[in-house]
């Protein structure tokens, strides 16, 4: 995966390195946090033999940036809204679902 801190500090246009161990921190837990909603790491060579797909690359980056600008769990005196195309449309597109117990 081609997803560093210098790829998420573009991202977010961020400078110089006083945010560096907050963003690196930031996109490890959102690169967790969609592989356990994918079931499977985002850098696997089995599901992905050509490389990780950019819009999942992307969500990671979005995921970690809306982290880094919103820091806690609530937001005072906005409307907020989801944004059509966000993370969670990018990820279920690639997400496999199961039901049911498995015999295996």
């Amino acid at each position: 995966m081609a997803l560093d801190i210098d790829a998420l500090k573009a991202h977010c246009n961020v400078t110089g390195t006083h945010d560096d161990a907050v963003l690196t921190r930031l996109l490890s837990a959102s690169t967790a946090h969609l592989e356990r909603i994918l079931g499977f790491a985002i850098d696997d060579a089995d599901e992905f033999p050509n490389g990780t797909p950019a819009d999942l690359e992307e969500a990671v980056l979005m995921l970690a940036a809306h982290w880094f600008e919103n820091r806690e769990a609530t937001l005072v005196g906005v409307s907020a809204q989801a944004l059509p195309f966000g993370v969670r449309e990018v990820v279920g597109e690639y997400r496999r679902y199961t039901f049911g117990a498995s015999d295996a």
